[in-house]
């Protein structure tokens, strides 16, 4: 079994920053890419930055040059790290990755419980 963990989620005034976590666990031989999305109330859910095995990265409209993503490979973590962070930002944050288990020759796509950031005008 395999595995994402977010963290780093919370309340925050707009203006202000915050940095998401994501940590992958289990008997894992490769992850390729890692990501972020992100889903408020009544919206559909929306890609928010990537970033590849080779940390290519890819990012919304609405999140560039404010949001960076970066990954750490030995740790098998994802970050987001959130600045200037506006109202409109409020969702749950979701992390996915591609995730290859030893036990099994695919990858399979994961997802992890999500983390709610919430920005106060």
């Amino acid at each position: 079994q395999v595995q994402l963990v977010e963290s780093g989620g919370g309340l925050v005034q707009a203006g202000g920053s915050l940095m998401l976590s994501c940590a992958a666990s289990g008997n894992i031989f490769s992850i390729n890419t890692m990501g972020w999305y992100r889903q408020a109330p009544g919206k559909q859910r929306e890609l928010v930055a990537a970033i590849s095995s080779g940390r290519s990265t890819n990012y919304a409209d609405s999140v560039k040059g404010r949001f960076t993503i970066s990954r750490d490979n030995a740790k098998n973590t994802v970050y987001l790290q959130m600045n200037s962070l506006k109202p409109e930002d409020t969702a749950v944050y979701l992390c996915n990755a591609g995730i290859k288990p030893r036990w099994n020759s695919r990858y399979l796509e994961v997802w992890g419980q999500g983390t709610l950031v919430t920005v106060s005008s």
